[in-house]
């Protein structure tokens, strides 16, 4: 009887103390998109051969996550998310030697005064267009657009302090990534801005951004986006401006086996660019999204195919995207698109200054 009681009161004092993690309510998620499609592309290489080959999907790359809460109480909550790419075609991960390329961040949640996190994230300009402003949503073929080369380093930053809050219509954004040169605060860093309102359908976005690589050469871009939805229709349209003094963006903005892909950044050519963007997307059916987008970019001082002497440039594609969902979780989906270029931007293809193409794929969202 004596160690009944013992054990009765020992598992009372445990019950006791789980009660506060109980009330706590943590939840941690597992998430993920496993997406692949077939892929044929004219003008592929340096002898213009066309290309049959299976990468990644026109809009979603495959990944997986955890992502967690811990509700504080009082309307403050700790959250966190770490996110990997990886390739479905081979296997590999999305970006050598990192395992959570994507995001890895920790912070604190208020829902009054919105959210703060530490550590590698999206860039303020990255989450407005990937999630509400580009019709392709920042489309990953080189084929599809203009935006990921034109944005240069402004996807994701390492070693940022990121603040989030939404006020009614107004969203708001701002982010600055610590640079860790020893003697410069400039070097390295980065910081970005986005103001975002939405009312009655129609959404507009503002946002500026600056980063600057170890020698504190500057790349600055800004933006002005608007999104309309009406009845299963949504319209897009923005502007983007950039001035790039770091190289990065004449190395980004070539396709994979073209001259401007295999270059060094060469610094301080204050390379501009202009870009237009317009789409439209149409839920037709409750299965059947279809999108149509359109890009246009006209660049100053970029480098021509020979990597030393510099020009004007324009280039222009246009891409269309069905996507069927065969449930809630899955979906199958083509594409077509095209691009072509001039002047200092032939430089961004392998070959002829076009390319066109189509593909097929397969999506599950988990």
């Amino acid at each position: 009887m004596k160690r009944t009681t013992i054990m009765s009161a020992l598992a009372g004092t445990m019950l006791a103390g789980a009660v506060p993690s109980v009330h706590a309510q943590s939840s941690v998620t597992l998430y993920g998109i496993v997406d692949t499609s077939l892929r044929y592309l004219t003008n592929a290489d340096s002898k213009n051969d066309s290309q049959l080959a299976m990468g990644i999907g026109p809009v979603t790359g495959s990944r997986w996550g955890l992502k967690g809460s811990e509700d504080l109480g009082a309307g403050l909550q700790t959250v966190f998310r770490l996110e990997n790419g990886f390739n479905v075609w081979n296997g590999q991960l999305a970006s050598a030697n990192t395992l959570f390329n994507r995001l890895a961040y920790v912070g604190l949640s208020s829902n009054r005064y919105g959210t703060v996190t530490a550590g590698r994230q999206n860039t303020p300009l990255f989450d407005q267009l990937g999630s509400v402003y580009d019709p392709l949503t920042v489309g990953n073929y080189d084929q599809d657009g203009w935006l990921p080369g034109a944005l240069g380093y402004g996807l994701r930053s390492n070693n940022a302090i990121k603040y989030n809050g939404q006020f009614g219509g107004l969203n708001v954004e701002a982010m600055y990534g610590v640079g860790g040169v020893p003697g410069s605060l400039g070097a390295s860093s980065m910081y970005g801005l986005t103001a975002s309102y939405a009312v009655n359908g129609l959404s507009i976005d503002v946002g500026y951004q600056q980063n600057s690589d170890s020698a504190n050469n500057k790349f600055r871009v800004v933006n002005v986006s608007a999104v309309y939805s009406f009845n299963s229709v949504k319209t897009y349209a923005g502007w983007l401006h950039s001035q790039d003094n770091t190289g990065i963006v004449d190395l980004y903005m070539g396709a994979a086996g073209s001259p401007a892909s295999t270059w060094t950044p060469k610094p301080k050519t204050n390379r501009i660019d202009d870009g237009f963007y317009a789409g439209a997307t149409w839920q037709v059916t409750s299965p059947l999204l279809l999108t149509a987008a359109g890009y246009y970019d006209r660049s100053r001082n970029a480098l021509n195919s020979d990597g030393l002497t510099s020009g004007r440039g324009t280039r222009y594609s246009a891409a269309l995207l069905a996507e069927y969902s065969l449930s809630k979780r899955t979906e199958v989906y083509g594409t077509v698109d095209y691009i072509h270029g001039t002047g200092a931007a032939a430089a961004d293809f392998p070959g002829r200054n076009n390319q066109t193409g189509v593909a097929v794929g397969f999506r599950n969202i988990f």
